[in-house]
């Protein structure tokens, strides 16, 4: 979508009103033209999550993503390089790919027949005769402004100057360096396909729920005692784990002090070293039997990556805003390069949790949709989110930390979102 397309509010939002520091006004949350400003000023200027280099590994590979409600084609080009394209010809705006992924050198718009190479150039189109002059380099297929690539996560931005996505992403980048070390081969891999859920929500509650760690006691309890989980441990009033909110919207839920307590590698995934042989095997050959044993009691994080990628310790969210009413999360199992037992594993724990008959999302989904639905209300108007604020701290590495169970990160996450709605 261009920006010339997203209307413009007749007057301007008051947003110090609308947004202060322990208060949100519920309309935040529901009101169209808000959406449309969030659309022009986060969806289109900042660093957004795309995909990753695994989905497409090889020369020509082509798979169907998003920016918000935009459809993206992330594409390999025969040079190894990833594109993000704009699906639209640019002759008359038709699509010029329906399929969600494949591996062709081409796209030809089906209208007109215009043909584009996997890198968006345009290559060709029928009777060129109808034309005064070749066109083929003024009429490529758009492209994403800026695309970024950390330890094979593709993010795109469609503003043409800003922070780089290491400036972007800041103390954020660490949780991605651990997730990455819980591979023996130091790579993740998104290779088991997506699940789509909708939900009749703003994103902004999936977004806020996904480092909340106020809810699981209450919302997922009847999991955690039919499972005889310990999980509900880790968010309990005692907990010793804390909330992080690294600036810039990203956040975390760090459950790294309670693993610790217990000592014991693989704990935070509910298993023991001698269920997952090979994978031990693996860690202690690539890291060293001390190092890998301290990666695997810490486990993988809990973090939420500013607009739109959850990163849920043994999968990864993906938050796609339809409309100020509706949002899409696609979801995947996280895979690890060599360590093919482990996958197995966590391929069935996520279907297990978040697949159509799992249990963890659709306890959320209906808190995101009550939630939206609640809001609407007029009294209160406000979202309270002081939870908290009282005991906020710094840690060893400047950022502001809390208990589990606060509301930091959702203050951090309004502040920021703030920031940007007023800059523009």
């Amino acid at each position: 979508m261009s920006e010339a397309s997203i209307a413009l509010p007749a007057r301007r939002p008051d947003w110090a009103h609308l947004i202060q520091a322990e208060h949100v006004h519920g309309s935040v949350y529901t009101d169209p033209g808000i959406y449309q400003e969030e659309l022009r000023n986060i969806w289109q200027r900042v660093w957004v999550y795309v995909g990753h280099v695994s989905e497409i590994p090889n020369p020509h590979d082509f798979v169907m993503k998003s920016i918000g409600p935009d459809p993206v084609l992330m594409t390999r080009d025969k040079d190894g390089q990833v594109h993000l394209l704009h699906n639209r010809c640019p002759h008359r705006g038709n699509q010029v790919c329906e399929k969600p992924r494949g591996n062709q050198r081409s796209f030809t718009c089906n209208y007109h027949g215009w043909n584009f190479g996997i890198d968006g150039s345009l290559r060709g189109y029928p009777f060129p005769s109808g034309y005064v002059q070749d066109k083929r380099k003024e009429l490529s297929l758009g492209r994403v402004a800026r695309v970024g690539i950390y330890k094979g996560f593709v993010f795109g931005s469609m503003a043409a100057e800003g922070p780089t996505l290491e400036e972007q992403l800041g103390g954020a980048r660490q949780a991605i360096d651990a997730l990455c070390r819980n591979s023996p081969e130091g790579e993740v891999e998104v290779t088991a396909g997506f699940l789509q859920h909708k939900v009749f929500a703003n994103w902004k509650f999936v977004m806020e729920n996904e480092t909340d760690g106020y809810h699981p006691a209450f919302v997922h309890a009847s999991i955690f005692d039919v499972a005889d989980s310990q999980i509900g441990t880790l968010y309990a009033d005692t907990s010793s784990a804390v909330t992080r909110y690294f600036g810039n919207g990203h956040s975390e839920v760090d459950l790294r002090p309670e693993f610790r307590k217990r000592d014991q590698p693989l704990s935070w995934f509910g298993t023991t070293p001698d269920k997952l042989p090979d994978y031990v095997a693996n860690m202690n050959a690539a890291y060293g039997e001390e190092e890998a044993r301290r990666i695997m009691i810490d486990g993988t994080p809990h973090i939420m990556i500013f607009p739109n990628l959850f990163i849920a310790e043994i999968q990864i969210f993906v938050i796609q805003p339809l409309n100020a009413n509706e949002t899409v999360q696609h979801v995947t199992a996280l895979q690890f390069k060599g360590a093919p037992d482990f996958n197995r594993r966590l391929r069935q724990q996520t279907m297990g949790s978040v697949g159509p008959a799992g249990f963890l999302l659709a306890d959320d989904a209906e808190m995101y949709e009550r939630s939206h639905r609640g809001v609407q209300e007029k009294n209160p108007e406000w979202v309270y989110l002081g939870r908290g604020s009282h005991r906020e701290r710094i840690d060893d590495d400047g950022f502001r930390i809390g208990h589990a169970t606060d509301d930091l990160c959702s203050r951090g996450m309004w502040q920021y979102y703030r920031s940007l709605m007023e800059a523009a």
